[in-house]
């Protein structure tokens, strides 16, 4: 019996070897800020989507270094390059005042979610949510804050898919204990072709017609 227990080991590892995941990819000269898991294409077998610098990050350096996002599909025990794009992340400077603009990469029940923010006195931050269908990553939302304290804030939330569009701003007076003003408005915005790939192609600009609310959204073409 102590023979049988001491083999076990070895007639399993070679088994254990083969479900490793590999290793995650890196480009030559690119360095990994972040990576997620997931199943984008539901076929039951997660997808490996990966944030790059595309040069090294030095310390206090105040240079903007592009920024790639690939996506990875497994083949056997390697990751093959399946999807990509320059446009979904800024660069290590596009936060402005604040820095690095990048926040989170994850991905959540098929959908890829990537959420960046910047500003200085002026803060914004917004999250893009990309699906695949019609054999892209296509981008089907879109929610965003901006504004300054004891100013305002503008909340705007996007559903690319249906273009439904709901718009918030709330004036903020910090010399006051009263509530500041409050207005919304629902508009739409219809057939709005945007994948990861053209994410900045254009620049999308609402005013909405009852309250005179301005959106700005850099979008793909349409």
């Amino acid at each position: 019996m102590l023979r049988l227990l001491y083999l076990l080991p070895i007639l399993f590892y070679p088994c254990l070897a083969l479900s490793q995941k590999p290793a995650i990819p890196v480009p030559q000269g690119y360095f990994v800020i972040q990576s997620a898991e997931g199943d984008l294409d539901q076929d039951d077998i997660p997808e490996l989507v990966v944030a790059y610098n595309t040069e090294e990050l030095k310390e206090r350096s105040f240079k903007n270094v592009t920024r790639d996002l690939i996506v990875y599909k497994r083949s056997g025990d390697q990751w093959v390059k399946w999807r990509s794009s320059t446009q979904a992340l800024y660069g290590s400077r596009g936060g402005g005042m604040l820095g690095d603009p990048f926040d989170t990469l994850q991905i959540e029940q098929g959908i890829l979610l990537i959420t960046q923010q910047g500003g200085s006195s002026w803060k914004w931050h917004f999250t893009d949510k990309y699906r695949f269908q019609e054999e892209e990553l296509y981008l089907i939302g879109y929610t965003s804050m901006s504004g300054a304290p004891c100013e305002y804030w503008q909340e705007v939330d996007f559903n690319v898919s249906t273009g439904k569009m709901i718009i918030a701003k709330e004036w903020e007076d910090c010399d006051s204990e009263a509530a500041g003003k409050k207005i919304s408005e629902t508009v739409s915005v219809k057939d709005l072709k945007v994948t990861l790939q053209t994410r900045h192609d254009k620049r999308l600009h609402v005013v909405t017609p009852r309250e005179g609310l301005e959106v700005f959204v850099s979008t793909g073409k349409h």
